[in-house]
């Protein structure tokens, strides 16, 4: 872990993937993200994929370098455990992510009772308070529609969860924007944002709401094709199947000079009285240009390519499995120090990231596994809720809490 956050507490309860994210990014930033889960675990505890051994990887991956308590929130001693811990005292404590809000307990109005300065950021699934998931919000917003295979008629879902993705980190951006301005005031405050109007909006930022408001003619599913410029994959002789960018001026023009394909171009582009040089005309005769280029792609190997256009310095990628690009690519292996391997108890030993960033003041750490659940239970009880030994070990024998770890004071006196 990186540790520019270092001495920042950061008390989690949530489930899913935003807010997961949110509490696993600012641990890897060097802040304390304290995780609270029921006893037998929280919502995700076996979510897919798993390793071999069961455990899940999903939950391991989302939870890196958090300590854990293990508590039973039905019980009223847990809830009041909670929240102690939520608004214990300390300058850089009192912050608290959740997407499980409970109305007259783990909410801001009730809990800033206890510590007037609380910072909360709360997701839910939309504005209304209504319950969605990015497997749900990306139909409701149209993508799935402009998604697929060019003329297939249903719609088509992605397999990666990108409004949880930026709803964590509009999460992690909010949580130190309120931070910043309680060092300036002293004021705590109540952050809220939806998944869905975190979809909404950057469907707005990317001019997506306008193009449906103002242009007659709506946008279709253009499968591989980079929508508005060109962009295109291709097959090679071997089978494999790369894609190629030409969106820039650069870009295009290095593509067409590595093709040899200018003379073909400019006849095509004659024909249809268009420049080429226009990203917008690239886009409307994008099927004529794949057609003069294919030739040149189906006569040689992705290896041939991908050589060829390195030394261009061409934007291109080949298309690969998740499973292959873990054993070709070394940008997700130790070679990049974004990646160490790590042994991993109950799951096994592979490349684990820690924070992408790289700050030029602080060295970058290395990346923390998650924990096993409850294994920081006696530690929060003594050092964040200040609780004696005595009464942890009343707690544990009451079933209140539970730990990973055999405990010296298990007993009450």
């Amino acid at each position: 872990m990186t540790q520019i956050l270092k001495g920042m507490r950061v008390v989690e309860g949530s489930a899913f993937v935003a807010v997961p994210l949110a509490g696993m990014t600012l641990a890897q930033m060097g802040a304390e993200v304290i995780r609270f889960d029921r006893l037998e675990g929280g919502l995700d505890a076996g979510r897919w994929p798993l390793a071999p051994s069961g455990q899940s990887l999903f939950w391991a991956g989302l939870n890196k370098g958090k300590k854990s308590i293990a508590v039973d929130m039905k019980h009223p001693e847990g809830r009041e455990l909670i929240t102690r811990i939520i608004t214990a005292p300390g300058d850089d404590a009192g912050l608290f992510l959740t997407n499980l809000r409970v109305r007259g307990w783990m909410d801001h109005e009730t809990l800033s009772k206890y510590r007037e300065d609380l910072i909360m950021v709360g997701l839910q699934g939309d504005r209304h308070g209504r319950p969605q998931v990015d497997y749900t919000v990306n139909p409701a917003l149209g993508i799935p529609d402009i998604t697929g295979p060019e003329g297939h008629d249903a719609p088509v879902a992605n397999a990666l969860p990108a409004w949880d993705l930026m709803a964590g980190h509009m999460c992690v951006s909010s949580l130190l924007a309120a931070e910043r301005h309680r060092l300036k005031t002293g004021e705590g405050q109540d952050v809220s944002l939806s998944l869905k109007d975190v979809a909404a909006a950057t469907l707005g930022h990317l001019g997506m709401i306008g193009d449906a408001k103002l242009n007659d003619v709506q946008r279709e599913k253009s499968g591989n094709a980079l929508y508005g410029a060109y962009g295109q994959d291709f097959l090679c002789c071997d089978g494999r199947r790369i894609m190629v960018i030409g969106l820039t001026g650069r870009q295009w023009s290095g593509l067409v000079k590595t093709t040899d394909t200018k003379d073909a171009l400019d006849a095509m582009a004659a024909r249809h009285g268009a420049n080429l040089r226009d990203e917008g005309a690239r886009w409307e005769l994008r099927k004529q240009i794949t057609a003069v280029l294919s030739p040149w792609f189906a006569e040689r190997t992705a290896a041939e390519v991908g050589r060829i256009f390195d030394e261009a310095s061409l934007t291109w990628s080949e298309f690969r499995t998740v499973k292959e690009a873990v054993e070709q690519d070394p940008d997700l292996s130790p070679d990049n120090p974004v990646f160490q391997m790590l042994d991993q108890p109950g799951l096994g030993q592979f490349p684990v990231p820690s924070h992408v960033a790289d700050f030029s003041a602080i060295s970058r750490q290395n990346a923390v596994p998650a924990p096993v659940l409850g294994e920081h239970t006696e530690e929060i009880l003594g050092d964040v809720a200040r609780l004696t030994d005595t009464e942890i070990a009343q707690l544990f024998d009451a079933g209140v809490v539970s730990s990973a770890q055999p405990s010296r004071s298990r007993k009450a006196a």
